[in-house]
């Protein structure tokens, strides 16, 4: 196989650069008073339109800014929770200043334009809050939210002709009702569904004012002796804006070029209509200079091709490093160059992409641990609460037979129990620690069982300083007393050993054993599950060091079981 000759980019880019500028300056001096006026006309024509569609962007901004409202109305799942309910007294009055009245208080102060919020309610237990000024714009009153039953709006023509259409979230609406039409205001309409069961519950209306949402529509923008207007859907004009008011007449005929752009959501069109007077002057300037432009461009480009190809060929090489840092992983790396170019803002695209990058890494880490530390201390909340009344059971026995040499011992143990398992609320404790903690629960445990419990401690001395989650142990000790029993006595062998990375921890019994059914049953991740507190311990070793890490039992039934814990080797 041949090998593909490796040509630097800069030969790239002044080989065609030199090919181009001869076949543009022939094809110029040729053809440029033929399409001189049309490509004038063209690139005009594409400024201009290029302007109508950031006015109907910024159109698109102003209502998508109102949808939003209707959408975190739609989604405020604790309003649908109180709207189901249909109960009166104090509850409707809670609903209403607790929940409905807050919620419609902060959608109006979540965004800096004037609008109007109107809620219709299937809900009839709640009261209605409507203003009854007549002669005052709605969206001009200090209060700017009322609420409705539906029932009021059920007979109405308007609300009979609305037919929504799509998914549930997405039935919005943009129309002129009862008094907006007067006030020049538009209302946006929104079924306000139980998101959950599927049902109506109401309608949300939305206010605003047309000059609110069209006060981008400027001439000015355009040019001079230009007209703009804004067409409704049925071909009448909701505003317009042009040089002269006595001059509108006519200002849609004749000579002069029409664009237009459709306003998504409105259902509405932006139209432009330009002269053609705006397009003879400047192409009478570029007949003129073609010819003189063509001549010197020719030969000035020609020795300036091998400059500005050098000097691209060094910032695309720059950008090219950067982008192989940024494969291999190195995140930091940016690129600083001078002007506002394309290549600038290339540049000032990737510096932000990768501080974004680096910024999202960091997100997803800290949002990783605090998830992970929240499944953490809803595993840990979980341990038996039984121990305690159990415990202090055995007090009150001790305390009525006067065993106070006992009494105080398991008074003493308890205390330490929980200092240990409270830990200062840290979720992470040291091997030395546990073993503490386990020594604790078990001298508790030889009160209560006397002489028919032996328990046998195998420590490796090296392992004491390393971290580990705390209560691991315990849950395993109480599993075995409650479950293990073989006869009237059984003993217990606690064994901690360090091996090269990790941790292992055995708890070996005398005990009845299991089979493996049971030890299935116990580790299964789906289905019927028993063993809760060695799920429990497993879970949560998961979640601290990872898969590999965790529990695995060994049981014969009648010879006894070994659960041995698995943790890796953290300072």
């Amino acid at each position: 196989m041949r090998r593909m000759l490796n040509v630097p980019f800069g030969y790239k880019l002044i080989v065609p650069y030199v090919l181009c500028l001869l076949v543009a300056v022939l094809t110029v001096g040729m053809f440029a008073y033929a399409h001189s006026v049309n490509t004038l006309r063209e690139k005009t024509r594409e400024n201009i339109q290029g302007t109508l569609q950031q006015i109907r962007d910024n159109i698109r901004y102003r209502t998508d800014d109102v949808e939003r409202i209707s959408k975190m109305l739609y989604y405020n799942y604790s309003l649908q929770s109180a709207l189901r309910r249909y109960e009166q007294g104090w509850y409707s009055y809670e609903t209403m200043t607790k929940t409905l009245m807050p919620a419609l208080e902060n959608l109006l102060n979540y965004t800096a334009s004037n609008i109007g919020l109107s809620l219709y309610l299937q809900n009839d237990t709640l009261p209605e809050l409507y203003y009854t000024d007549i002669d005052q714009n709605p969206l001009f009153s200090i209060k700017r939210y009322e609420i409705y039953h539906l029932k009021r709006i059920q007979e109405t023509d308007w609300y009979r002709g609305l037919e929504f259409s799509g998914s549930m979230a997405d039935q919005r609406i943009w129309r002129q009702i009862l008094r907006d039409e007067s006030y020049g205001n538009i209302s946006l309409l929104q079924r306000l569904d139980d998101v959950h069961r599927g049902q109506n519950i109401g309608l949300v209306r939305v206010t605003v004012q047309i000059s609110d949402l069209l006060d981008s529509v400027d001439y000015h923008k355009i040019g001079e002796y230009t007209t703009l207007e804004v067409l409704d859907g049925s071909g009448n004009v909701v505003l317009e804006s042009a040089p002269e008011a006595e001059g509108l007449k006519g200002s849609r005929t004749g000579n002069r070029l029409l664009l237009s752009e459709p306003l998504d959501g409105l259902g509405w069109e932006l139209r432009a209509y330009i002269p053609n007077s705006l397009f003879d002057e400047s192409a009478n300037n570029v007949r003129r200079m073609t010819l003189i432009v063509c001549l010197i461009s020719a030969f000035v480009l020609a020795f300036l091709g091998i400059g500005v190809s050098s000097y691209f060929s060094r910032r695309i090489q720059k950008i090219v490093g950067s982008l192989n840092a940024f494969r291999d992983g190195d995140f930091q790396k940016r690129i600083h160059y001078k002007g506002n170019d394309e290549l600038a803002q290339i540049a000032a695209a990737f510096n932000r992409m990768g501080s974004n990058i680096e910024e999202l890494i960091h997100k997803n880490y800290v949002a990783g641990l605090q998830k992970k530390e929240a499944e953490l201390e809803s595993l840990q909340a979980q341990i038996n609460p039984h121990f305690l009344y159990n415990t202090l059971s055995s007090i009150n026995r001790l305390a009525q037979f006067g065993d106070i040499q006992k009494l105080h011992i398991l008074v003493q143990e308890l205390a330490k129990f929980y200092r240990l398992s409270l830990n200062r609320g840290e979720i992470l404790t040291t091997v030395g620690k546990e073993i503490e903690h386990a020594k604790a629960y078990i001298a508790i445990q030889c009160i209560k069982y006397g002489n028919r419990l032996s328990v046998y401690y195998d420590i490796d001395p090296a392992a004491l300083d390393y971290m580990t989650v705390k209560l691991i142990l315990q849950p395993m000790l109480e599993n075995a007393l409650e479950h293990a029993w073989f006869g009237s006595t059984i003993g217990i062998r606690l064994v901690v050993e360090k091996r090269e990375t990790d941790i292992v921890f055995k708890i070996i019994d005398n005990g009845v054993g299991m089979n493996a059914d049971t030890i299935e049953q116990i580790l299964a991740t789906e289905g019927p599950r028993i063993g809760y507190g060695i799920r429990n311990v497993d879970s949560r070793i998961k979640l601290h060091g990872g898969n590999g890490y965790g529990v695995a039992i060994a049981s014969r039934s009648g010879i006894g079981t070994c659960i041995q814990i698995t943790i890796p080797c953290r300072m």
